[in-house]
């Protein structure tokens, strides 16, 4: 199992927690929470290794869009770069609801 630690700059505070997602065969979860540092910190963990560079331009593309200051933990089993793009979309959205 791999373990991939990125840290990105970020000034919107992530509103409340959010989970989405469920680590089962080719997708993943994903656990946001805000993060008072002003920054992201992303922990992911696969069993897919050797894919760093790839996680590094589908984060670095959703941070581009989403300035966004969150602790988030990644649970991979296999996503493709879409999934992963999907579901971050959809874990930026569910922590909205009701702002």
């Amino acid at each position: 199992m791999e373990r991939i630690t990125l840290s990105y700059q970020a000034k919107s505070l992530l509103k409340k927690r959010t989970h989405v997602g469920v680590v089962g065969s080719g997708d993943l979860e994903i656990l946001m929470e805000p993060n008072e540092e002003k920054k992201a910190n992303v922990l992911i963990r696969t069993g897919t290794e050797g894919y760093t560079p790839t996680w590094e331009a589908v984060l670095e593309r959703f941070f581009a869009k989403h300035d966004l200051a969150a602790s988030i933990e990644i649970n991979d089993f296999g996503a493709t770069p879409g999934v992963v793009q999907l579901r971050l979309e959809q874990a930026w959205e569910a922590s909205r609801i009701n702002e």
